[in-house]
């Protein structure tokens, strides 16, 4: 199905990814997720190979290539290793884009290029305990003082904070004593005020780096202020939509790596003397479970391409990342049915593959909120065309 859509130069891409994956990640995967291991060494290969920039253009020192590219790269490296792949999405389409977005010239010239080469890790801090799927509730907050941005509050669930070289914060700007809306900042990690918490202990992707954060009369430079006081909201809520597409492309990738065990195993474990999948409930599962991953490939690939093509992928982004990550979810849980009770022990890859895809229906907005997004793009087209 991929080559339907891409071309020569993403082929090759897609095949270096893959060849690069089978050697240097799936040999050390479990065990970076049995020691809750950071990969710094294979994400530190990732930059050299120029995989940290896909999507990020060759003036500030990135592939220049488009999202399908590198949706394809996130979807190779989840078919072996989720937490490789998360950290790679987070970095890119969360750490680096919204200054790409909005960033002023000088903004981009000083951290594009730091993040394209993979030198520094770049973070991405929305979540806060009050402010979950309610973006909006947003109570850390940035007073302009001077020339500095003084910022108390704190963040949760960030992915790559204790890795990441530069941080981009949501806050509530507050200039005059006025509150001005959310804005977005870039914050340098050794900034002092700027505290951690230890890596979360999570039940999957568990060699990403995940911590809560903490601002405590933490000072930046006025110029960290990205575009105006009160677009940080939107540009977060536009990042979304790419986010969402990496994240489809994760939730594949976990699918058809434990899709790929699954079948291995049903061909080599016998019962009554032939091969599981010759039974028709294995069959059936297996069937249903290359189905779906099929359709969820082209959702996701048909949202990265309307996103290459600056139409609004907001719909099918939500569309994409809601199927692919349920379906993930079924098709992780049958592989382990068809494992049966070796399904459940460590020593094989799909109770790895299980405990990787639950967070998939939750991060980058939870399925209920990709639902309420789905509706509201299709209210509103019904009307578009009424006039008021």
């Amino acid at each position: 199905m991929n080559e339907l859509f891409l071309s020569e130069e993403q082929l090759i891409l897609r095949d270096m990814v893959r060849d690069f994956a089978a050697k240097e990640i799936a040999p050390v995967a479990a065990e970076l997720d049995h020691e809750a291991r950071f990969p710094h060494e294979i994400i530190q290969k990732m930059g050299r190979l120029g995989l940290m920039g896909i999507p990020i253009p060759e003036e500030y020192g990135g592939a220049g290539m488009d999202y399908v590219a590198y949706t394809t790269v996130v979807y190779e490296l989840a078919k072996v290793c989720a937490s490789t792949a998360i950290t790679l999405a987070a970095h890119t389409s969360l750490g680096t884009t919204p200054i790409l977005l909005i960033g002023s010239r000088e903004q981009k010239e000083k951290y594009i290029p730091l993040l394209a080469s993979g030198q520094t890790i770049g973070a991405f801090g929305l979540t806060e305990p009050e402010a979950g799927s309610d973006a909006g509730a947003t109570k850390t907050t940035a007073i302009l003082d001077g020339d500095t941005w003084l910022i108390n509050g704190g963040k949760i669930f960030t992915t790559n904070a204790g890795v990441a070289g530069i941080l981009i914060i949501t806050a509530v700007t507050m200039i005059d004593g006025q509150n001005k809306g959310i804005g977005a900042f870039i914050v340098e990690t050794n900034t002092s005020g700027l505290n951690m918490s230890p890596p979360e202990k999570k039940m999957g992707w568990k060699a990403s780096d995940t911590r809560q954060i903490f601002f405590e009369n933490l000072r930046i430079p006025k110029e960290n202020l990205l575009g105006s006081p009160a677009e940080g909201l939107k540009t977060f809520l536009t990042t979304l939509t790419g986010g969402r597409i990496s994240v489809g492309a994760l939730s594949v990738g976990t699918a058809e790596g434990a899709y790929e065990a699954a079948l291995k195993w049903s061909q080599e474990r016998e019962a009554f003397g032939k091969p599981i999948y010759k039974f028709q409930p294995i069959g059936f599962k297996l069937a249903n479970m290359a189905t779906e991953i099929e359709a969820a490939k082209l959702l996701v690939y048909e949202a990265a391409k309307m996103y290459d093509m600056k139409k609004n992928a907001v719909k099918h982004a939500a569309m994409a990342k809601l199927f692919a990550s349920e379906a993930a979810m079924r098709i992780v849980t049958d592989s382990i049915q068809i494992f049966g009770g070796y399904g459940y022990i460590k020593d094989y890859p799909v109770e790895r593959y299980f405990r990787d895809a639950k967070i998939l229906t939750i991060g980058e907005g939870t399925s209920e909120i990709q639902r309420l997004v789905i509706l509201r793009e299709i209210v509103k087209s019904l009307f578009a065309d009424i006039p008021e």
